[in-house]
């Protein structure tokens, strides 16, 4: 297991877990499509900010929920 910030760049991988204590990040994942069982896409990087592809949306997240993501 490893986090979405140590993912290879166009490699779909499949989110096992969002972990993270706080709630307020969860729920905004959540929102985003970003849960358990997900296909989840590292698009690009930029800077310190990853631009990801979950459910044929394409979000720009910096490192710290990055982290959060377990694939």
């Amino acid at each position: 297991m490893k986090s979405l910030d140590q993912a290879q760049i166009g490699v779909e991988y499949v989110v096992i877990e969002v972990h993270t204590e706080d709630e307020e990040m969860k729920a905004f994942l959540f929102t985003l499509g970003c849960y358990s069982g997900q296909p989840i896409t590292v698009v690009s990087r930029k800077k310190k900010n990853l631009v990801i592809s979950i459910k044929d949306s394409r979000y720009n997240i910096d490192q710290e929920l990055a982290k959060s993501i377990l694939i």
